[in-house]
């Protein structure tokens, strides 16, 4: 092996051969364990969203293909139907373009064009994780397969009544022209204004002083509505007012959602520019007041671009001319100013209020009636309740069901309708007389109807929400319409793991469609992780300016280009000065090179289930050194066992109490992983192979079977070279599924030594009990299985006894500032007669690991010299001082860095009890000056115990 680890001369060469030789592929035999991958976007790169969670599916993949399992992970991309329709657009915009110059057929044709060419980028660094995905089995969710089980929904759905095209509200971007979900709306606090509008009583008798946030929307307002409790307004009730501007009056109606305590009690409603607001207008639309008014109160006042429409659109004359055509904003401006001529402008407020703003554009989202099409989802919510109720589906953490039915219970009906071009187009077909026919081709259409070729029929222009064909995922990707071995064998999937963010979007609308078309639930179980935060806690995101690339930590990013990257392409550019300052400050020399491994192991370490995790690149260094901890380690073992007797002829072998205590160890560690990934609890299979690795097979183990393999007794080096063997081996396959690449790199060398790959490279049948059918891969091997009978009880209590001593002995060297190597005089004194036998079984390792000189055991009444004291058990270790240290000297030193400590700590204290700092500094600086206080009075403690033992002595 190579003296340094160097994950980058490993990690793309083993993938290569791992995916080339087939091993990612499902078996034919075995009971089934799939997983679906949430399909990023085709035009996505890699975020830490994406790679955290990808960690943990591939490690289930692995775990589970190691057990035995027919594992297939189901690779595949979202066709992203906006953001990929504005990649290829605005590349048509930098050839002086647009896609209306192209036309639908010719500007499709550049999109698969694109994706093609450049659409493979998540795919590839998907691969860079090490994410062990069926390649030969990816899918597209445009491709011919996906796009029929899409048809095929759509027209069962519509058939049955349960699709449908109606007009309502929807989140509207004006630059895209499109409806979007909640999802592509980002709502953040922004600091505002509220107009406080003055509308005249018709009766003459005053006016009501309405606030608003959107003064421009009142050219479409159908009520004013005060709580039916309201003692300030009930006299009201029935009597109207004059919108001001229009000329026209609305009546003035009573409705639970106004907040008597808010503004003035009074609200404007308009049902056609507010979801709230339409609900009012629902419940009161029938009333003869709101019927009377034009459309029935239902009044539009803007365009496709958010300006306000003309009158030409309608019959009735609704909006003032001189407004006609203004962009929302400029019309806002003009309108202000002629209600403050009218003397109907009472003041306006600042406000800080949550501004919707599409995820894409940045543009403010208007609510916007229009014509879309539908999905009924009550009738498909019932099942998929039922099937969470009665245990068939499990969420992990189990408290994320009732997120998923406080959703359910309180359905809408979802708009399924885009206004793009790219996308499943959707099915329908109309005549000249608005008649709608939904089949698989207008040829379908007219065969089934008896249409002649000359009937005029034209097809919707719309597209899909990607959420429709994403809902089919699990079966589509498996083959439906088609009844495959795939379907029959992988349906339903095992396990779902996903984000809470779409537990609305994808996770029911999953299990609706599963459920329908399958009559089965989609998957057993969902774990939901949390998302992926800074080290302060903030959510990652480009406007900060805090995101992190996977890929710049695996491979390392100089400060420069860190920077260059961290500002490109910002929402806010006025915020680049500080995003650079903040870079340079956090990583003033890049981001080094941890590599894939401790990437991924770090994601697993902070894996706890369901909460939001604060990524530190500190731990990611942490377990780029336990890499090289474990690559030290099987170096160290190689140098003692190659061209040696392993064990594995039919010569004896000896093993000592601290070879039972490490397989003891080693069985206990197992099981603890394996539970813990079984439970989805990777933070604890992650800690229990951490601190076996490092703290016990490394630091103990390898410095203790040193003393054995440097003996005479020929049985004994067999009996050690097989456990170091044994035990690595082991922790490589237990470590495999988190770390794959190191690992297999190591298993390489170890398998032959361990008798798993024979000379001749063959699966070796001295390895029993595996099962493998061949010893090419680590991830080909079993996963390692715990058997109590390997347990020995007795070895461990006694290995513990010595490292409970040597850990004694040298918090004494370490406290009173003994030199490691200065060779100690022990003298023992009231230990049980179970201490004299481990004495007797190990002063060799005592002495050794400890640095001792001599060890002494003294009666209970013998007198002792000045001495410090460890305890083990009841057992007294006692160090004489005489000779060791300079007292006068040692008290010296640490009366200085006590009185160091003294001077620090007033300033952080008073900091913290400082209102002022408390109030404006951000949470997260509070937060490490409290670590900063913390971390000071513990060292102060310490330095006073060790000041007073010492002036003890």
């Amino acid at each position: 092996m190579e003296k340094i680890y160097a994950p980058h001369s490993i990690e793309q060469r083993w993938y290569q051969t791992w995916e080339e030789k087939g091993y990612f592929a499902a078996k034919s035999e075995g009971e089934s364990y799939c997983i679906m991958i949430p399909p990023p976007n085709v035009t996505g790169s890699l975020h830490m969203g994406h790679a955290f969670q990808d960690t943990i599916m591939d490690a289930l993949t692995r775990y589970h293909r190691m057990k035995g399992y027919s594992t297939l992970w189901q690779p595949g991309t979202d066709h992203a139907g906006i953001a990929t329709q504005m990649v290829v657009e605005r590349l048509c915009n930098t050839e002086g373009q647009t896609r209306h110059d192209l036309g639908r057929e010719k500007f499709l044709e550049k999109v698969w064009q694109w994706k093609e060419e450049s659409g493979g980028t998540i795919t590839r660094q998907l691969r860079r994780m090490g994410s062990s995905l069926d390649w030969d089995r990816e899918r597209f969710t445009m491709d011919d397969g996906m796009s029929d089980a899409v048809q095929a929904v759509f027209i069962q759905l519509y058939e049955e009544g349960l699709i449908y095209r109606g007009k309502r509200l929807v989140n509207w971007d004006p630059v895209l022209h499109t409806a979007v979900s909640d999802l592509e709306v980002l709502s953040e606090e922004e600091n505002g204004f509220m107009w406080h509008l003055r509308y005249p009583l018709s009766n003459g008798q005053g006016h009501l002083v309405v606030a608003t946030t959107r003064p421009e929307t009142m050219l479409g307002d159908a009520a004013v509505a005060i709580h039916p409790n309201d003692d300030r307004y009930k006299h009201l009730l029935g009597e109207f007012v004059e919108l001001p501007l229009t000329g026209r009056r609305i009546p003035i109606i009573a409705d639970d959602y106004v907040d008597p305590e808010f503004g003035t009690g009074c609200v404007k409603i308009t049902p056609a520019h507010d979801f709230n607001d339409y609900e009012v207008w629902t419940r009161h639309r029938h009333t003869s007041a709101i019927q009377d008014l034009p459309h029935g109160g239902l009044i539009n006042i803007l365009t496709v671009n958010a300006a306000i429409r003309s009158n030409a659109e309608d019959e009735n004359e609704l909006i003032p001319q001189k407004y006609c055509g203004l962009d929302r904003f400029e019309a806002r401006k003009v309108m202000v100013a002629d209600l403050e001529a009218l003397d109907l402008l009472e003041k306006i407020a600042d406000h800080k209020l949550m501004v919707p703003r599409g995820d894409r554009t940045n543009s403010v989202i208007e609510p916007l009636l229009t014509d879309q099409w539908y999905v009924k989802v009550a009738p498909l919510a019932e099942p998929a309740i039922a099937a969470v109720e009665n245990g068939d589906i499990k969420f992990v953490p189990d408290n994320w069901k009732n997120t998923y039915f406080d959703w359910m219970r309180n359905i809408q009906d979802w708009c399924i309708s885009r206004q793009i071009w790219w996308g499943h187009r959707i099915p329908a077909w109309y005549d000249e007389l608005g008649n709608i026919y939904v089949g698989n081709s207008e040829q379908d259409i007219r065969d089934k109807h008896n249409l002649s070729a000359d009937y005029a029929l034209r097809q919707d222009e719309d597209v899909l929400d990607t959420w429709f064909s994403s809902a089919l995922w699990p079966f589509s990707t498996l083959g439906w319409p088609e009844n495959t071995e795939e379907l029959a064998k992988h349906y339903p999937t095992s396990v779902l793991v996903t984000g809470f963010d779409i537990i609305f979007f994808w996770v029911a609308r999953m299990i609706m469609m599963g459920l329908k078309f399958q009559g089965a639930v989609p998957f057993k179980e969902v774990y939901i992780h949390g998302l992926v935060r800074d080290a302060e806690g903030q959510k990652m995101s480009k406007s900060k300016g805090n995101v992190l690339d996977p890929i710049d930590i695996i491979d390392g990013i100089e400060l420069e280009t860190l920077v260059a990257k961290r500002i490109s392409g910002m929402m806010q550019p006025h915020l680049a000065k500080k995003i650079e300052q903040d870079t340079r400050k956090h990583f003033p020399d890049g981001i080094q090179s941890y590599g894939t491994d401790a990437l991924r192991f770090t994601f697993a370490s902070l894996a706890s289930t369901g909460r939001d995790i604060r990524f530190d690149l500190a731990r990611t260094e942490g377990y780029r050194n336990f890499c090289n901890k474990l690559w030290n380690a099987a170096r160290f073992v190689l140098m003692n066992t190659e061209e040696q007797d392993n064990g594995l002829s039919d010569a004896p072998c000896t093993y000592t109490q601290v070879d039972r205590w490490i397989i003891s160890r080693l069985d206990q560690v197992t099981a603890t992983t394996s539970n813990a990934i079984d439970n989805y609890r990777f933070d604890l299979a992650a800690q229990a192979i951490y601190e076996f690795t490092w703290n016990e097979y490394c630091d103990w183990y390898l410095e203790l079977a040193k003393i054995s393999l440097q003996s005479d007794d020929a049985a004994l080096q067999r009996g050690t070279r097989k456990t170091l063997l044994t035990v690595l081996e082991s922790i490589l396959r237990l470590a495999h599924p988190i770390m794959p690449f190191i690992t297999e790199e190591i298993w390489q060398r170890v398998a032959p030594l361990a008798g798993i790959i024979a000379s001749d490279g063959v699966y070796a049948a001295s390895h029993s009990g595996t099962g493998a059918a061949n010893a090419e891969s680590i991830m080909l091997q079993p996963y390692p299985i715990a058997d109590g009978a390997r347990i020995d009880n007795n070895a461990v209590a006694e290995i513990n006894w010595v490292m409970n001593f040597i850990l004694g002995v040298r918090r004494i060297r370490g406290e009173m500032n003994i030199a490691p190597g200065k060779p100690l005089p022990v003298l023992l004194q009231d230990g049980s007669v179970t201490d004299q036998d481990y004495l007797t079984n190990s002063s060799a390792y005592l002495k050794r690991l400890g640095r001792l000189e001599s060890i002494t055991w003294l009666n209970s009444d013998d007198a002792t010299p000045e001495s410090a004291i460890a305890l083990v058990g009841e057992l007294k270790i006692l160090i004489p001082m005489a000779g060791l240290i300079d007292k006068e000297a040692e008290l010296a030193r640490l009366e200085k860095e006590i009185q160091k400590i003294k001077n620090d700590l007033p300033r952080i204290e008073g900091k913290l009890s400082n209102p002022t700092f408390i109030d404006k500094a951000p949470p997260e600086v509070i937060d490490k000056e409290k670590t900063k206080l913390a971390d000071l009075l513990s060292n102060l403690n310490n330095l006073e115990q060790q000041q007073t033992k010492i002036q003890l002595l």
